[in-house]
This record gives C-alpha cells, sequence and structure tokens, in this order.
C-alpha cells in the first residue's frame, strides 16, 4: 500500500484515504462520536482532509449536489486567476467597463469598482437573478450608500461579477472552471453539460446566476488547493497573494458573526465562543458557504480542508450551528500528526451509508 507522500497527494489521481485512523493522528472514539452526530443532524455527505489524504469520507460524497452560493467563492478563485494574468483589473468601475442593467444604473452607481462587488460593498440595490426572499427583505433603498461604505449581501453584485468575467476574459465562468480549476485538481465526477446551468430572470435583470452541481470530493479538491494557498503539483495555478487578500474580512456580518473577504466567508470570535472553543484555535479559517448547509472550511492552523453537503433537491437543510459543532467534534478528533509511515489506500468504490 502507498505511504504518506505530499508530491503524490497533490499530483491528481483518486483521493487516497487513511487505512488506520490512530496511525494518522486521529481518535477513532471521537471520530465514531462525530460520525453519529453527522448521522443525527441528516447531513447528505462530509469530508476531511489532512495533509493532502482523506481522514473522513462519510454519505454520497460522489453525488453531486448543488452548490448554491457556494459558487461566488468559486468565482473569487477565477478572478484571482485572471487578475494574476493581467486580464481584470478589480480597480475599474462599471462606467470603465460599460456595465449597466435593464433599470439603469446612475452615474453614482456606475463609480462602484469590481472590488467592490466582490466584497458584497457596491451600493447598488436591484432585484437580481437567484435571490432568496432574505435578501429581497433586507435589500437597503436605492441610493442609499455611496460605492465601498455598506455591506450587504447582494446577488446583483455577484450575478453583474459573472457577466463582467465574461466580458473582460472572452470567455465563460463554466468553461473557465472547467479548464482552469476542474481540469488541473483532477476533479474526478464533474461534467460542463451535466452539471451546470445559467439562471435567468430577465423580468429583474439582464444578469443570470451561474449554477453549479459538484460532488464533495471534487469540492475537496478546491478547498485543498486554497489550504495550499493556490499551488497544485508544483503549479501555482491561484496567485499566493490572491489567496490571502481574498480571504481577509473586510466587513463584518454580526447575525453570523463573520467577516467577508472577496466572495469568502471568515468567522470570527463568537463563532468560536459558541463552540466553547478558544478564538486563537480557529484563528484564520474561512469558508465557501451556501443555502441548506454546503461548505468547504479551510482550517489553515488545523491543517484541515472540511466539505460539508445537503440534500437541497430532497428539501433537506442543515443548520449553520450544527455544522460548526461537527467541526468541533472533528477537531476534538485530531488529537496528533500524521506520520510520514501512514498507510494509505486508494478510496474503494463507493457505497451509500446505509440510514
Amino acid at each position: 500500500m502507498p505511504r504518506l507522500n505530499k508530491k503524490r497527494l497533490r499530483e491528481g489521481g483518486p483521493w487516497l484515504q487513511f487505512v488506520a485512523p490512530e496511525q494518522a493522528g486521529w481518535s477513532a472514539e471521537k471520530l465514531r462520536e462525530a460520525r453519529h452526530f453527522y448521522e443525527e443532524i441528516g447531513s447528505a455527505a462530509f469530508m476531511v482532509i489532512d495533509r493532502g489524504a482523506v481522514a473522513v469520507a462519510w454519505g454520497n460524497i460522489t453525488t453531486p449536489y448543488g452548490c448554491h452560493s457556494v459558487r461566488k467563492s468559486i468565482l473569487s478563485a477565477l478572478y484571482g486567476i485572471h487578475a494574476g494574468e493581467g486580464r481584470i483589473d478589480i480597480h475599474r468601475t462599471l462606467a470603465e467597463l460599460g456595465i449597466d442593467d435593464s433599470l439603469p444604473l446612475t452615474e453614482a452607481e456606475k463609480q462602484a469598482k469590481i472590488v467592490h462587488l466582490l466584497k458584497a460593498r457596491s451600493g447598488i440595490y436591484l432585484e437580481a437573478a437567484s435571490e432568496t426572499e432574505d435578501m429581497k427583505k433586507n435589500r437597503p433603498t436605492r441610493g442609499s450608500h455611496p460605492p465601498d461604505t455598506h455591506w450587504y449581501y447582494n446577488n446583483w453584485d455577484f450575478n453583474a461579477l459573472e457577466t463582467i468575467f465574461g466580458q473582460e476574459t472572452k470567455s465563460g465562468v463554466f468553461e473557465e472552471f472547467e479548464a482552469r480549476l476542474a481540469h488541473p485538481l483532477h476533479m474526478e465526477d464533474f461534467h460542463l453539460s451535466q452539471h451546470t446551468r445559467r439562471y435567468h430572470q430577465k423580468q429583474f435583470s439582464m444578469h443570470s446566476a451561474h449554477h453549479y452541481r459538484i460532488t464533495a470530493r471534487d469540492l475537496a479538491r478546491f478547498g485543498l488547493l486554497f489550504l495550499q494557498k493556490g499551488r497544485w503539483a508544483d503549479k501555482q495555478l491561484i496567485p499566493e497573494s490572491w489567496v490571502e487578500e481574498s480571504t481577509l474580512p473586510y466587513s463584518m456580518n454580526e447575525q453570523k458573526s463573520a467577516g467577508y473577504g472577496y466572495l469568502w466567508w471568515i468567522p470570527r470570535a463568537g463563532v468560536w465562543k459558541m463552540l466553547g472553543m478558544d478564538e486563537a484555535t480557529g484563528l484564520g479559517m474561512y469558508e465557501a458557504a451556501g443555502f441548506g448547509g454546503q461548505r468547504i472550511a479551510i482550517w489553515p492552523k488545523a491543517g484541515l480542508v472540511l466539505v460539508h453537503r445537503a440534500d437541497t433537491d430532497a428539501n433537506r437543510t442543515v443548520p449553520q450551528p450544527q455544522i460548526l459543532k461537527l467541526y468541533r467534534l472533528i477537531y476534538e478528533a485530531k488529537i496528533g500528526r500524521s506520520g510520514e509511515d501512514s498507510v494509505l489506500a486508494e478510496q474503494p468504490d463507493f457505497v451509500p451509508l446505509k440510514k
């Protein structure tokens, strides 16, 4: 059987999984406790990646569930790639870019920059495709805040970013995801024609929403890329400076006790207090988050990537506090470091969990 080899784990191919969790620095007893809780809360799939190998793979990890707003963190990564290559200047204004909408933007709104949209601080409060009822209810009055003076989780910003991306790169969001991320990361399940959909609501806006269906084990590769600061198989796919810049908190959402970067969520002190954990333990964690319990958590201090999926197709959702408790149980189960002699095996053909 293969043993832990960092270069091998970065090169792609099938995931390798630790054969004996105790040998890899995990408590088997505490993992059983975490799995019991995972089954109790009705999650669809959960994975934990430890130093590039699979420590936990529970549930339907090969089922392509809807990503919902995880799409936004993927978009941030694509912006980082093209900004690094000079195709996109995030400090250009919408006026300079020629961006407008069915209900025309005001001259003040056109002064918003790409970077303001990435931070959800555009000050443009118009209806947008794929909005939730909460988004509609909480939308500020149009013209109430100039660009970069107020944070609001705004689908207009996110959808316009996808339009701008296509205009500036002369390529599509989905095509660039496939070429720049899915292929280099050796994603095992993603198919462009089957797992992508543009969602139009032209009665609201000319800017559509781009939605993905991606499996847990493929999202884990995306998370591992960020844990490795944008590097994969000795290639810098995303500039390290962008990984750092995009995951800094530029705004605060007090309700969620989380900061917001460039389309990434950053848990703050209140989250760790709620979990009964020292804030320093969680320092540096950031998440891609989507409706119903879709999560990719990158936890640099712990050296872990955690992927949580909920089956929203079946109207099943998992609330944030339960996901955070699952994180805590996983953290408590990690009692040591993986040794270089830890034995790994390729994951067997997937067999769904029996309920």
